[in-house]
């Protein structure tokens, strides 16, 4: 059986930067959707590959997958996350007070695109389009050219088109087949994939 989660953090050690500071605010909040530690490993790939860039994150959570950004980023880079929630908003902003190119605002989706464009751009808590209530972001007024979308919670892609159960998964589609990115999906466990998507224009 697969742990997802905070609970995927039980037993790791070495881990970067704040992310164990984070890891056990996510505990003590009784928060269990922290990004895996798979995907955070990829996140601060890539945020590394930014350098003195633009980095936002929406869904900062209690900060765990924004940790992981932070311990990949160049120190000249401005790392921006956006959450709802104000009391998680705050606690996060209070782990994060030490580090002064890391801004946690509270809002929605909206409240991340002043600070752009971005050169990584990680939607993890609105703008993927998954939900109801939740349109997908415009790459073009969000992105730098070249700028990278990361999403993740992805099953494996293993047939054209992406499907989610029984029905084609339109949110994936949309991303994967969008005019003005090149999309491409990586397994970060044999469970579950991100999807990565280029702007270029």
């Amino acid at each position: 059986m697969t742990v997802d989660g905070t609970a995927a953090y039980s037993g790791l050690e070495d881990l970067p930067g704040l992310v164990p500071a984070a890891v056990r605010l996510a505990r003590g909040q009784g928060f269990d959707y922290s990004c895996l530690p798979e995907h955070g490993e990829l996140l601060r790939v890539l945020a590394r590959g930014v350098g003195a860039g633009r980095i936002g994150e929406t869904g900062t959570g209690c900060g765990v997958g924004l940790a992981w950004l932070s311990a990949g980023a160049h120190q000249d880079a401005q790392v921006v996350s956006v959450e709802r929630d104000p009391e998680r908003a705050a606690l996060a902003a209070e782990l994060f007070d030490a580090r002064p190119n890391v801004e946690v605002v509270q809002g929605d989706v909206s409240r991340l695109r002043k600070y752009g464009p971005f050169d990584l751009l990680v939607l993890d808590g609105g703008g993927q389009g998954k939900g109801p209530d939740d349109g997908p972001i415009d790459p073009a007024q969000w992105l730098a050219p070249g700028g990278l979308i990361v999403m993740d919670d992805f099953s494996p892609l293993t047939s054209w088109p992406p499907r989610f159960g029984e029905a084609v998964d339109l949110p994936r589609l949309h991303w994967l087949a969008h005019p003005r990115l090149r999309a491409t999906q990586v397994r970060v466990t044999p469970e579950w994939s991100a999807l990565l998507a280029t702007y270029v224009g």
